[in-house]
């Protein structure tokens, strides 16, 4: 899939800006690819991870399901439907077209039931993902380490479930990067190094997919 000539500018930029993570470029392409292939066909991104890693997953999936740096129009047809509706003006006014993204880990009432109910400790983000993920879904696990076992646990459930696993980590890639389909593997020699790798890598990605929906600026 050839970039377009904004995805191109901001994949540049990105290595203009830190050099350190060319070595990332070609996983970032291939992850680009995946996720234009996933929303093409209807599907969902998920994600997970722990502490800071959790944060990113909530980023990212706030970055897409909503502007980011580019206007999302609704579709037209959309719109015109939502506009007969209860507060159907406003919305039609207001509304943005998002990318659907879902950062596991954040029903508090199902994630305490698993911790309590099933006797396997990290399962919490496999049973979510057991029901939510489709065989057109993408799994992103973040983790620093690339060993986190409730992160390595919910990329089995996708990819039995026939969708595509992605690992974003730190340089030795560990368990999940051994696993994913994809791995992306940041630089840094500290927890807190390579999470500020994550930030840019993410970001780049959010960007490049929003700009291949949304090219229009605001």
């Amino acid at each position: 899939m050839k970039l377009t000539d904004i995805e191109t500018q901001i994949l540049d930029g990105m290595k203009a800006r830190r050099a350190d993570l060319n070595g990332c470029v070609d996983a970032i392409n291939a992850l680009h690819r995946v996720l234009v292939n996933m929303y093409d066909a209807g599907g969902k991104l998920l994600l997970c991870g722990n502490g800071g890693s959790n944060a990113d997953a909530m980023h990212i999936a706030g970055e897409l399901c909503k502007s980011f740096e580019r206007k999302r129009a609704l579709p037209e047809k959309f719109a015109e439907k939502l506009r007969p509706l209860p507060c159907g003006d406003d919305l039609a006014n207001h509304l943005e077209a998002g990318l659907a993204a879902i950062a596991l880990g954040f029903n508090g009432s199902l994630k305490t039931a698993v911790e309590n109910d099933i006797k396997l400790r990290d399962i919490a983000f496999a049973q979510e993902a057991a029901a939510l993920a489709k065989p057109e879904d993408v799994l992103i696990g973040i983790s620093t380490s690339g060993n986190a076992t409730n992160c390595l646990m919910a990329m089995s459930v996708v990819k039995a479930i026939g969708g595509t696993v992605v690992s974003l980590t730190g340089p030795n890639g560990g368990k999940m990067a051994a696993f994913a389909d994809i791995a992306i593997k940041a630089p840094g020699d500290s927890v807190k190094v390579i999470q500020e790798a994550h930030l840019v890598i993410y970001h780049t990605i959010c960007a490049m997919i929003e700009a291949h929906y949304f090219p229009d600026p605001r």
